[in-house]
């Protein structure tokens, strides 16, 4: 298996940044807003001959005990367990934050190699708040600019020394890749958690609760196939955000590259214009299409 690399922080402290300009192309939601990120977020990277799989959490914050953060908490903590390496991504402008320092705590308990990523050092005079972060107890800082490409030589040299030498890969069929698409709270992730048998994707009633599309691998008989959770489509005509035209946008890519997609429905509502739309956007693109109704539980005379 891969090593693996964990990038976490509080939110927007720029961790998606860092995570796409790693990837070199556009992977994760970024926009300033804390929070964006919510679902763990998957990515393979090859750097100098060396391979590891990167993730980019939510931000984290460790006292959450309900809600979303509570549960983007509970993931932070899942990919720091399972993390060769964390990048603790801090943010210059703020200086060291009593989250900062919670979150330092916890790393140092765990025992796991820490790199301290000082964030959003664009010029000289950011430079000068770096040696603040000295006091959460890193042996050394990596000051960066994820936005504008400044030190992150530097940062991966640091991290390629640190990642345990991995067994030769195999060459493995990547599989059969399905898409789970919807209109937004019609239950793809708990589809996908429960196909799964895990919690991979936060489930919560709020509509848009998950944003970017997520990949995960399983095998059902000995066949490997490639799950995608989408965030949920909604007409254009309500999208007021550029996030929400960005989820979109990540939804139709993961059709394109999709090779069957489960068009999740929800019986309690049934067929809507919205349904047909996307279908549409499945049928456009050549790709299989599989009706899924969902909620049938609660569906009125069923």
């Amino acid at each position: 298996m891969r090593p693996v690399v964990a990038i976490v922080g509080r939110p927007n402290v720029g961790k998606s940044t860092l995570f796409n300009r790693l990837l070199g192309y556009r992977k994760a939601v970024v926009e300033d807003v804390p929070g964006v990120t919510r679902d763990l977020n998957f990515a393979d990277v090859e750097v100098g001959g060396r391979s590891f799989t990167l993730v980019d959490t939510g931000g984290f914050e460790p006292s959450s005990e309900e809600g979303v953060t509570a549960q983007v908490a509970r993931q932070c903590r899942l990919a720091i367990e399972e993390a060769d390496v964390v990048l603790f991504l801090l943010d210059v402008l703020d200086g060291p934050t009593p989250v900062d320092r919670e979150i330092a705590d916890l790393l140092r308990r765990t025992g796991k190699k820490v790199l301290f990523v000082v964030n959003k050092v664009d010029g000289p005079r950011q430079g000068q708040g770096v040696f603040d972060f000295y006091e959460l107890g890193g042996e050394e800082l990596y000051p960066i600019s994820a936005l504008h490409k400044r030190g992150l030589e530097e940062l991966l040299d640091a991290l390629l020394e640190l990642l345990p030498e991995g067994p030769e890969e195999e060459q493995v069929q990547e599989g059969v890749r399905v898409a789970i698409v919807g209109r937004p709270n019609v239950g793809k992730s708990s589809l996908m958690n429960r196909i799964l048998g895990y919690e991979r994707a936060i489930v919560d009633e709020a509509p848009g609760t998950t944003r970017d599309a997520i990949d995960t691998a399983f095998s059902v008989d000995g066949k490997r196939y490639i799950l995608i959770d989408t965030a949920g489509m909604r007409r254009k005509s309500r999208i007021g955000l550029q996030l929400e035209r960005y989820c979109v946008w990540e939804a139709i890519r993961s059709i394109e590259r999709s090779d069957v997609s489960l068009l999740l429905i929800d019986a309690q509502e049934g067929p809507t214009d919205q349904d047909s739309r996307i279908g549409g956007l499945i049928q456009r693109r050549g790709k299989g299409c599989i009706l899924v109704v969902n909620k049938w539980d609660l569906a009125e005379g069923r």
